[in-house]
């Protein structure tokens, strides 16, 4: 059977054209390395999603595989990096300073790229910190001892009380401490395994309920089926569950062989 041509593609025709997830393709459109929709409705037509079919693999080299993200994760990320509490608006003053971009915006707020947080200089990112710590540079809270750890806040605050961490008037413990914590690979491993299975657990109640409104749409559906209900079910419920149990599952793989 010969194969299709479509006469024309929206948003996810040709991201799937172009081998791009969706996040790269809006990536793409906002810095004019793709062609904008030439259609109504925001749609590209045939000739011009093909003409962009070399396009995909310049997308993929400006951007990366993975998607942008937030100024929490962001500030997260460095925070395991470089040792320190990195907060939000270290960040935003890392991108006042031109020593980070802001690759676009998701709901109003700044994204940035993974890539471009691993380049940032770290001795930049600590200047920032210090300015913003002053005389507590050398000190942090439960929170920041978390997020340089990259832990939960609570087994922070367990390990701490199993470790007997001091604290200092303030509450806050010392750089130090924390820094001898993440350098400690059995307990890193320890609580690393911790929080997969915490993770895996979370999952898997979101797969059981997905799986629930499923079951129910079929039960729904044999009613009207066998005569014992007027209407049928609406599809909507079902669709976005079925949507929601395919990433669920595949988040359920990743975290059962996160090498994969």
């Amino acid at each position: 059977m010969p194969e299709m041509t479509r006469a024309d593609h929206g948003a996810n025709q040709l991201a799937a054209l172009l081998g791009l997830a969706r996040w790269q393709l809006r990536l793409g459109l906002e810095h004019g390395l793709l062609p904008k929709p030439d259609l109504e409705g925001d749609r590209w037509s045939a000739a011009l999603a093909e003409g962009a079919r070399g396009r995909g693999e310049e997308v993929v080299a400006r951007f990366g595989d993975e998607p942008p993200v937030g100024s929490a994760r962001a500030a997260a990320r460095l925070a395991s990096r470089v040792g320190l509490d990195v907060e939000r608006g270290d960040v935003e003053v890392l991108v006042a300073q031109g020593d980070l971009d802001v690759i676009s915006t998701f709901r109003g707020f700044p994204v940035y790229l993974l890539r471009d947080l691993d380049r940032l200089d770290s001795d930049s990112v600590r200047r920032v910190v210090a300015a913003r710590k002053g005389p507590l540079t050398d000190t942090v809270d439960a929170g920041g001892a978390a997020t340089i750890l990259g832990w939960h806040r609570k087994t922070f605050d367990r390990i701490a009380g199993e470790r007997g961490l001091a604290t200092d008037r303030l509450g806050r413990y010392a750089l130090s401490d924390v820094r001898a914590l993440s350098a400690d690979e059995q307990l890193s491993r320890q609580v690393g395994e911790e929080q997969r299975n915490l993770a895996l657990a979370r999952t898997h109640r979101a797969a059981v309920r997905a799986e629930d409104v499923i079951r129910a749409w079929i039960l729904r559906c044999s009613a009207f089926l066998d005569g014992d209900a007027d209407q049928p079910p609406d599809t909507a419920p079902l669709g976005r569950a079925l949507r929601s149990l395919t990433t669920i599952r595949a988040d359920m793989a990743r975290q059962v062989d996160p090498v994969s």
